[in-house]
């Protein structure tokens, strides 16, 4: 086996830790005026976002440590005890509920969301899969139906709570493995045409996801309803101008973006630091992904390989979908900005799965 490095990928980790940083100062700038009306502290947010960071930044470097083959090992049983926690959050006093889904369990005066978990532990388990079975992944029966299978099962129980946003992550991700992984094309049409078909029903099942569509198309068409959220976006975008109307100068966050300091972050960043500061976070996220690609390239087995591609793919597909609806350019699907963001769960496992990536990184010929 190829010999350790004796530090991971330095550019990586110290573009983690600037967005990092980035996304400390937004929560406490986007959240100061909504947390002193609501709880009377106006560090409330920010002072859970620095635990939950702490606790992220404690388990990457743990897990940078960590042998990246450990998840190989482990991949089947992390993938079952995700299950059952996606089970168990469907169970009323078990789920906790908030804004209509039922997504989390609570942990003392804190709450995991399991679905959040369940994408690390789906993509170890398809690393692991793809890494053993390759040459069957050009087989329907043998190869891409098995693969597939376990994806749009834990994507169900997922939608069950509903949180479209963490399944389309998920399953985006893990098409992603699977097609670099020599899956015929051929069958992804064939497979894309159904799953279309059942992204349409489940689309025509739930009003609020209809009107969700439609809001997206023309926002203004329900401005107070529907439309609320990407209209108060884009007012934050534009007057951010060039240079942005200055750190904590935001007007939006004075209760027209409902909790910006989750999803639409981006957009109080974009109005207070304007084109400059939304390019440079851009230009992080960038460079965040091409290191990634350049490790997972130059893993030394296929299971690194497929492990940190999973990993990156992760992070990339949910940036881009959360600018994509912060701008306009994607219908609202509730999916938080990676780092940047308020979350304890989405923050706790983006910087577990960068831990995971590094550790690869020091193994990566390159």
């Amino acid at each position: 086996m190829t010999t350790k490095k004796t530090t991971p990928d330095f550019i990586l980790l110290l573009t983690t830790l600037l967005l990092l940083t980035f996304g400390l100062i937004m929560v406490y700038s986007a959240s100061a005026i909504w947390a002193s009306y609501k709880f009377d502290d106006s560090f409330f947010f920010a002072k859970r976002q620095l635990l939950f960071a702490g606790l992220g930044v404690l388990s990457m470097f743990f897990l940078m440590n960590v042998d990246y083959w450990t998840w190989r090992t482990w991949a089947k049983l992390l993938l079952i005890v995700c299950f059952i926690l996606l089970v168990a959050v469907l169970i009323p006093g078990v789920g906790m509920v908030r804004n209509g889904s039922r997504s989390w369990i609570g942990v003392g005066a804190f709450s995991i969301q399991p679905s959040e978990f369940m994408k690390l532990a789906m993509i170890a388990f398809l690393a692991k899969f793809l890494s053993e079975n390759q040459k069957k992944i050009t087989s329907l029966k043998k190869g891409l139906v098995p693969a597939l299978s376990l994806v749009f099962l834990a994507f169900g129980i997922i939608m069950l709570q509903p949180d479209l946003g963490t399944g389309t992550v998920m399953v985006g991700t893990c098409i992603t493995m699977i097609f670099i992984a020599g899956a015929r094309i051929s069958h992804f049409i064939g497979l894309g045409l159904i799953g279309l078909a059942g992204f349409a029903a489940l689309i025509i099942s739930a009003p609020y996801r209809i009107k969700r569509i439609t809001s997206f198309l023309d926002p203004w068409q329900d401005p107070l309803g529907s439309g609320f959220q990407i209209i108060q976006s884009l007012y934050a975008i534009g007057p951010g101008g060039l240079f942005g109307l200055g750190l904590g100068q935001s007007r939006q966050k004075f209760f027209y973006l409902p909790e910006p300091q989750t999803d639409f972050i981006f957009a109080i960043l974009a109005e207070e630091l304007g084109f400059i500061g939304g390019t440079l976070i851009l230009l992080l996220f960038s460079l965040l992904f091409w290191r990634g690609v350049r490790v997972a390239l130059g893993a030394p087995d296929l299971f690194g390989s497929f492990l940190a591609l999973g990993i990156i793919a992760m992070i990339a597909i949910q940036v881009i979908i959360n600018i994509g609806v912060v701008t306009g350019l994607m219908p609202v699907t509730g999916i938080t900005l990676p780092f940047l963001s308020y979350g304890g769960s989405s923050l706790t496992l983006m910087l577990m799965a960068i831990g995971v990536l590094l550790n690869i990184s020091r193994y990566a010929r390159y």
